[in-house]
């Protein structure tokens, strides 16, 4: 489990192409506090350390990883949001993600907002996912507060110390992000459906 607060960037060394599935060699700060089995959140996703080598580390993302996910996308020297697991005994602060992404979405636009950037993304209502105002959503594994929500839409403020810190600062018109909608508000949902 994680929380949405990104501990690092990390920069794709190299991608390997094993049948339908692509090895992702990433350099990080961390890599060498890491263990194989560990669990890394990139992007939002969580995958499995499979092996560790000094500054890098290799995770395998498998075909439902890369056909739901924009890790399919990625070349080597793009940069990924890392966070490592959560402690047990660890603050929560940011909301509960799992690391299960929902889907992708596509940024529509990014404005400054004279301290801070509004972003405004939309996604694939007939998913039945869905958001609301004030709500919370996990955008390229960053724990956001929603501003606006519309059918297939929703915007997030980010504020300079997000933008600086993770690949926010990469995102531009068109691009394309991992979304996780917020968990309790799924189980709310899928909780009515079956109700009625």
């Amino acid at each position: 489990m994680f929380t949405g607060i990104v501990e690092a960037t990390g920069k794709v060394k190299s991608i390997t192409v094993q049948q339908n599935n692509k090895l992702l060699c990433i350099e990080a700060l961390f890599a060498s506090e890491l263990k194989v089995d560990q669990s890394v959140s990139h992007n939002g996703v969580c995958l499995t350390v499979t092996k560790v080598l000094g500054d890098c580390y290799y995770v395998e993302c498998i075909a439902e990883t890369l056909k739901r996910s924009n890790l399919g996308l990625l070349r080597e020297g793009d940069i990924v949001n890392l966070e490592r697991s959560i402690k047990a005994d660890g603050r929560m602060d940011g909301h509960f993600v799992l690391g299960h992404v929902d889907e992708t979405a596509t940024c529509l636009s990014v404005l400054d907002a004279g301290g801070s950037w509004l972003y405004g993304f939309k996604y694939d209502a007939s998913s039945g996912n869905f958001t609301v105002p004030k709500g919370s959503v996990c955008v390229n594994g960053v724990s956001l507060t929603i501003v606006d929500s519309q059918k297939g839409y929703f915007s997030v403020a980010v504020i300079p110390y997000t933008y600086n810190h993770t690949n926010f600062k990469n995102i531009l018109p068109n691009s394309v992000v991992n979304i996780e909608f917020d968990i309790i508000g799924k189980y709310v949902a899928e909780l009515v459906r079956r109700t009625n």
